[in-house]
């Protein structure tokens, strides 16, 4: 399983092929991107244009004004007016763009989190095997919460800082070229150093993601095992280690810190530095009669204005360049493989004709549009077949990977309403069988077949394959909901009195009227507000209320002690009662019953039989069931 990626200080591999595809995404919204370009030139000019006003106003109004008695300021405060409108109509704008910018990146990020969601509900379970679970989530949190900002908040700024970059220097050139040389002088020097200090930032700053990520991860661990921790009396040891843990990401935070704290207010004094440098080299051309004191005024406004689009321009891209890795990641999953499925064969409701509405006067097939109960198989060419829970392995082999095979030349036949019973350690094969029939996995051709009522299971198309299957696992997992609505989820269609005759069934029913709303009673956290073994009997009725021809219990009654277990074994064997079971189990007294059990070791089948014929031939099971040898 590869490791978890730290997100600090990352950089797409293809910057232009992972642009491109998001502006893909963001041409939906073409038609407002013509409207978000003018609030951004507005915006910017009119920062601009509003300064550069500053020059007519002192050279033509206030200077002149200075000692006259009375003057006329119609003109004055008409020009004043001006700069008013200017400035609220750049106010205006950039209120607009951000709120377009807004609309434009939610709107975005929504298409991609639902084409995200939608691919990972297409994606086999190989590839959940392969990723962490906390690698995919990331895609939904930290992923996309970069992308948010960089389309909602970089790059309007990004594109309004160059805009104001180019503007402000041009309009400074046409005021004076000597102070711009100088200006740009200054703060080609001063962009050398923030570079090198920036440049040891984000190394800093990678290295504190990643002991972030360390931290959370070891506080995650230890929250969740913290019975374990308790009773071996380990809260010291994991203190200690926790103490080392987080001094290392003090440090790192220390660094980071510090190298951040220091460019903001070196760029800051640097810009006091510099507009005092400029106002001295002004104020000396301005005594030599070169400058006028309305061109000083305007070329000093500029100069605060051209300093921190600078600095934000440098910062902004680091930002775009992360962004643009999670983008990439989150493309990267969107192009993974959709599950394959090739099959044609559907299942279908039907019933059985009277013989005297056909021709040849004997029953038949047919489908049904209408909720029968009775399922068929319903080939390419209209064929129908009776769904009756026949499945066949015949030589079967298979491995996850190429160079490790798992299962070895497996042959087996269940046949309709048999149990089948799976024994071996762990790692023999058991659960991959499972795992071969739902078609969680497919075989490779030449390495065997697996058939199901003599048609072959790659023929089945997946999603109906499954229909026909009910699970019950070790690990249960319950949904956010009612405990109807758990139930209710092995059968969408399932009445009241389905489910409640499902739970009776498991024997979930008596502790479930025992709850605060009995089955209106909300489940939150995985059912962390049940015990194990209720929440297991809630997945043994959610199987019971899907009523399927042929049931997969792994470990289905490994979380319920000996009392339960014994109550809940009539309404089991009437669950199991004219279905087609594999049972897979460690606790070897609840396969005894079964028709057949099957003891695998390292992939290959080395005994089956019942059970009082493996006990009597006192082999691998025997010595399982005595104790001799005890399962993994």
């Amino acid at each position: 399983m590869p490791p978890l990626r730290r997100h600090g200080g990352a950089k797409p591999k293809n910057t232009k092929k992972t642009l491109l595809r998001l502006c893909s995404y963001m041409a939906a919204y073409k038609w407002l991107w013509p409207l978000e370009f003018i609030c951004v030139v507005i915006s910017a000019g009119a920062g601009i244009f509003g300064t550069y006003l500053l020059k007519p106003i002192i050279n033509n109004y206030i200077v002149p004004f200075i000692g006259r008695q009375n003057p006329d300021l119609s003109v004055f405060m008409q020009l004043l007016a001006i700069m008013l409108f200017v400035y609220l109509l750049g106010a205006f704008c950039t209120w607009l763009n951000a709120r377009i910018m807004i609309h434009i990146s939610t709107n975005t990020l929504y298409t991609i989190r639902s084409d995200l969601f939608k691919r990972l509900e297409m994606l086999p379970i190989r590839y959940y095997d392969a990723h962490p679970h906390g690698e995919l989530m990331s895609l939904f949190t930290n992923d996309t919460d970069t992308l948010r900002d960089m389309l909602s908040i970089t790059i309007p700024q990004l594109f309004s800082s160059m805009l104001t970059v180019v503007g402000v220097l041009i309009m400074m050139i046409v005021l004076n070229p000597v102070l711009a040389l100088v200006l740009i002088g200054t703060l080609a020097l001063v962009m050398v150093l923030a570079r090198k200090i920036g440049s040891k930032s984000a190394s800093s700053f990678r290295e504190q993601q990643k002991n972030i990520g360390i931290v959370n991860g070891y506080i995650e661990e230890m929250i969740t095992g913290q019975n374990v921790v308790k009773v071996f009396n380990r809260e010291k040891q994991i203190t200690d280690r926790f103490a080392i843990l987080n001094d290392n990401l003090c440090k790192a935070g220390t660094a980071a810190n510090t190298y951040a704290n220091i460019l903001g207010p070196m760029m800051n004094n640097f810009s006091h530095i510099q507009y005092a440098f400029i106002a001295m080299c002004g104020s000396a051309l301005a005594i030599s009669g070169v400058l006028d004191i309305g061109t000083i005024a305007s070329f000093l406004q500029y100069t605060r204005s051209f300093s921190q689009p600078v600095s934000m321009i440098s910062q902004q891209f680091n930002s775009i360049l992360n962004a643009l890795a999670g983008a990439e990641r989150i493309f990267g999953v969107l192009d993974q493989e959709k599950e394959v499925d090739d099959g044609t064969v559907t299942l279908v409701n039907s019933m059985q004709t009277a013989p005297s509405a056909a021709q040849d006067g004997k029953s038949h097939l047919v489908e049904s549009f209408a909720h029968t109960g009775t399922w068929a198989w319903k080939k390419a060419d209209g064929l129908l077949l009776p769904l009756k829970g026949d499945v066949s392995f015949d030589h079967v082999t298979f491995g996850y990977e190429a160079e490790k095979t798992v299962l070895h030349d497996i042959t087996l036949h269940a046949e309709p309403g048999k149990k089948i019973a799976l024994v071996g350690s762990t790692g023999s094969g058991k659960t991959t069988i499972t795992n071969l029939l739902t078609r969680f996995y497919d075989i490779e051709d030449g390495c065997g077949t697996i058939t199901y009522d003599g048609i072959p299971i790659k023929d089945i198309t997946k999603n109906e394959l499954r229909r026909s299957l009910g699970m019950v696992l070790q690990d249960t997992h319950l949904f956010t909901g009612t405990v109807r609505e758990n139930i209710k989820y092995g059968n969408p269609d399932a009445s009241e009195a389905q489910i409640l005759a499902a739970a009776k069934l498991a024997n979930a029913d008596p502790f479930i009227r025992h709850l605060e709303q009995g089955y209106d009673t909300v489940l939150t956290g995985d059912g962390n507000n049940l015990s194990q073994g209720q929440r297991q009997l809630l997945s043994i009725a959610r199987a019971a209320v899907a009523n399927p021809p042929v049931l997969i219990l792994d470990e289905a009654t490994s979380s319920i002690d000996t009392r339960t277990e014994a109550l809940i074994e009539k309404g089991m064997d009437r669950l199991m009662e004219g279905r087609t079971v594999f049972v897979i189990a460690h606790r070897l007294s609840t396969v005894r019953n079964a028709d057949e059990i099957i003891v695998l070791e390292q992939g290959v089948i080395i005994e089956r039989g019942t059970h009082d014929e493996l006990m009597a031939a006192r082999g691998r099971y025997y010595n399982l069931y005595t104790g001799t040898f005890e399962l993994d």
